[in-house]
């Protein structure tokens, strides 16, 4: 005979792998796949589609000064003048130790777009925000593999996904805003 304990601790554990289950679906208008060298065109045509406002959170977005028809330049170039035309631009991105490539990096893409206006801040340099996220308008994310890095955009393969779904950005934009609370402002 089964002991109610055991019946109760099964019936506790299925409901909550059901809610979980419940809470990672999300409904989507539209899902597109985005792969290798498509990824710099589908995330332009997202940025400049948007009306009120852009969050981004990168573990690497590189500007490189010497090549500035790189693909990531171009990237950076859209979220400022997304900003420029009235739509908020908040950025997150990788901060761990200060003579690490990806913190070097990101310490002058930080710098670039605060000083245009763009709301940057550093993650908490004691955790690693691995995520490469932009959520669009509380209507679109694109999520995926791919950093705003030359060789992310034009040499590697790539996988992301661009998904008009409400529901899953207002779940991510709750993520965004907890990332963005443990991190620093850029100066």
């Amino acid at each position: 005979m089964n002991h109610p304990r055991n019946i109760f601790a099964s019936l506790a554990l299925i409901f909550a792998i059901s809610l979980t289950t419940l809470a990672l679906a999300f409904p989507a208008k539209d899902c597109q796949l985005i792969v290798d060298s498509e990824y710099p065109k589908a995330v332009r045509e997202a940025i400049r589609e948007a009306k009120k406002n852009i969050r981004m959170i990168m573990f690497e977005a590189s500007y490189y000064p010497q090549y500035p028809a790189t693909p990531s330049n171009l990237l950076i170039q859209e979220l400022i003048t997304a900003r420029k035309r009235g739509v908020k631009v908040e950025v997150i991105l990788e901060q761990g130790k200060s003579t690490d490539r990806t913190s070097q990096r990101n310490l002058l893409t930080g710098k670039i777009l605060a000083r245009e206006g763009v709301d940057v801040t550093f993650d908490s340099p004691t955790l690693t925000t691995h995520a490469k996220l932009l959520i669009i308008d509380g209507e679109t994310v694109i999520m995926g593999s791919t950093n705003w890095t030359y060789s992310a955009l034009t040499k590697n393969h790539e996988v992301s996904v661009l998904i008009r779904s409400p529901e899953m950005a207002k779940a991510l934009t709750g993520y965004f805003d907890r990332v963005k609370a443990g991190g620093s402002k850029a100066k």
